[in-house]
């Protein structure tokens, strides 16, 4: 039986762990997930993804008390396979063969993947700290039972960034548009292909950053980012204009397609209902290159209305728009005293 990442949780489940969960504790109120790393959490496996990680993986979600007690129970009492698959085996996390349930509170599966506890309110700060990555792997998942509800409470809660954060992390995006839109040109007419060239491919990443944002997703780690702005109904409109931005050999295409990018994703922001400039681009002085216009970013921040937010710093953002390092976004104790 060939069954992806998610199917072949959902059958462990249904087979062989709830019927020995619910045998030992019947009114027990559980949750039953596919949840964190992985790309079956995103539906994006295939066979290449079994090479490593892949296999028989589920998050079991059981009040605190009892968390010791149901892995116990668990570590003696399930078999050595299911459908030809071993239930215990090492991971690149951790090289031990052992079962790969991981047994937890839905608290301590929030705060082990995010970094701040979601089953309540969060602060600026706690959603700032926030990657889209780390949301996906408690939101992007598939749910398989949830007996008390409680973690589709805490996935409601990230369903999105509250309004006045969300234009911020936007004008934050457009600002990091403009640090560097007007370099392209600048390189490109000194000679400096490469240059140019890289500094067009680190714009392209902040403009599929920022389609995610207007469209209101969740942006994935960079393996999956380009499969994902296909999936977004208005702003994947921008993936042509960018892939001709990374593969033009001519400084003036590749300046011409970021600004074709830029102009579809300002007609995206206005359609979003978030305020929008008539042209998102104008000349950098006298030079013959391009910039972002301070209006793009200027209209947004007067949109804000909590003091709170409008007191954050100008082009800083989220986590996830200051930080490209692995080591930073793949670790909650390292994204937050960073800030």
């Amino acid at each position: 039986m060939d069954l992806n990442g998610a199917e072949l949780s959902r059958a462990y489940w249904a087979q062989v762990v709830e019927p020995l969960v619910r045998g030992r504790w019947p009114g027990l109120r559980v949750a039953a997930a596919r949840l964190g790393s992985g790309s079956d959490v995103l539906g994006l496996d295939d066979a290449m993804s079994r090479d490593h990680d892949w296999g028989l993986r589920l998050d079991l979600l059981v009040p605190a008390a009892e968390v010791s007690e149901v892995e116990s129970h668990l570590e003696a009492s399930l078999p050595e396979s299911f459908l030809g698959h071993p239930v215990r085996f090492a991971t690149t996390w951790e090289p031990v063969v052992r079962h790969r349930i991981r047994v937890d509170s839905v608290r301590g599966l929030a705060v082990s993947r995010l970094g701040v506890d979601t089953t309540c309110d969060l602060s600026i700060e706690d959603w700032l700290s926030l990657t889209g990555q780390a949301v996906l792997e408690v939101t992007a998942g598939q749910v398989f039972t949830d007996d008390a509800g409680e973690l589709d409470g805490i996935r409601r809660r990230l369903e999105w960034y509250p309004d006045d954060l969300w234009r911020h992390l936007v004008a934050t995006d457009w600002a990091r548009l403009a640090q560097e839109l007007p370099f392209v040109g600048r390189t490109g007419e000194r000679g400096d292909d490469l240059g140019s060239r890289v500094i067009a491919a680190r714009l392209a990443h902040v403009a599929m950053h920022l389609a995610h944002l207007l469209e209101r997703t969740w942006p994935p780690y960079a393996k999956w980012l380009g499969t994902s702005l296909l999936t977004l109904p208005g702003a994947s409109a921008v993936a042509s204009p960018l892939a001709e931005a990374v593969s033009t050999t001519a400084w003036r295409a590749r300046e011409a397609a970021l600004v074709e990018a830029l102009r579809v994703l300002n007609g995206v922001q206005r359609t979003v209902g978030l305020p929008a400039v008539a042209d998102p681009v104008e000349p950098f002085w006298d030079r013959p290159c391009v910039g972002v216009r301070e209006d793009v970013v200027r209209t947004l921040e007067d949109s804000v209305t909590d003091p709170e937010v409008r007191a954050l710093p100008r082009g800083v953002g989220s986590v996830d728009q200051w930080s490209d390092n692995v080591d930073v976004l793949m670790h909650p104790a390292r994204r937050r005293p960073l800030r």
